[in-house]
């Protein structure tokens, strides 16, 4: 099965994937602008978000293999590959894997290491939702803001809701399957995983996700990584300031 995705423009190929709970309209605005730069610019859903598949197994193994499908099936030789959070693991693993399939590859907000489980108040909320009462997209949000008390957070989880038939909502994501193996996301690169092309690392200066502590380990796995910091801006540092992110990645798409 073929993973859904929506392409922008036409030129080098440029992949994006989204964190955790995203899907690929999260990337829509800054994808276009990268098409007018001469990008082909490919948003994808990663399996069990958005309209890709839903399947029990869900693990970054099989998510680097979607994606390496996905370049077969588009015949793309050689890529840059951008990913934000769990994508930019599934982007590091990639580019362990296949490095000769990179030219370039930048990470947003996440690390090699290992992260512990940290979504639980998140998944508590999207659990507490019962579809069965056919909830309103106002109920729904009523719901979620039991559990989420961040504005940003709900809107983000909320662009996942869908009719999926008149009268009856759903979340696009599978729900289950991050319930069983949320474990999955949290997981470290192995220390032969290693990565010589060239890597940007980019976090949000008010995030905790990659530390100063951080950058001799990242250098272990990705020594020619070079890092940006988006001052004042959190893990969804692309959201919270487009412009200054596109910039940074712009820049080093190019030299």
């Amino acid at each position: 099965m073929e993973l859904y995705s929506k392409i922008e423009g036409a030129g080098e190929p440029l992949l994006i994937l989204h964190g955790f709970l995203g899907m690929s309209d999260n990337w829509k605005t800054l994808g276009v602008q990268w098409a007018t730069l001469g990008y082909e610019v490919h948003l994808l859903d990663l399996r069990n978000h958005g309209r890709s598949f839903h399947a029990s197994e869900f693990n970054y193994d099989v998510m680097v293999e979607d994606v390496a499908q996905y370049c077969a099936n588009k015949n793309l030789n050689s890529i840059a590959l951008l990913g934000h959070s769990m994508g930019g693991k599934v982007a590091m693993f990639f580019a362990a894997k296949y490095p000769q399939r990179v030219h370039k590859l930048i990470i947003a907000d996440i690390g090699p290491k290992y992260y512990k489980p940290h979504h639980q108040d998140i998944l508590a909320g999207l659990n507490a939702v019962n579809f069965e009462n056919q909830p309103d997209r106002g109920e729904v949000e009523e719901q979620l803001s039991k559990y989420i008390t961040d504005f940003g957070t709900r809107q983000f989880l909320m662009k996942s809701l869908y009719w999926k038939q008149p009268g009856q909502l759903a979340f696009r994501f599978n729900l289950k399957v991050f319930n069983e193996q949320i474990e999955q996301i949290g997981k470290a690169l192995s220390p032969t995983d290693i990565f010589e092309g060239a890597t940007l690392f980019i976090r949000g200066g008010a995030s905790r996700y990659v530390l100063d502590s951080d950058f001799d380990d990242i250098r272990a796995h990705f020594p020619n990584a070079i890092f940006e910091t988006i001052p004042n801006a959190g893990h969804w540092l692309h959201a919270e300031n487009p412009a200054l992110f596109y910039e940074k990645v712009s820049l080093f798409l190019k030299d």
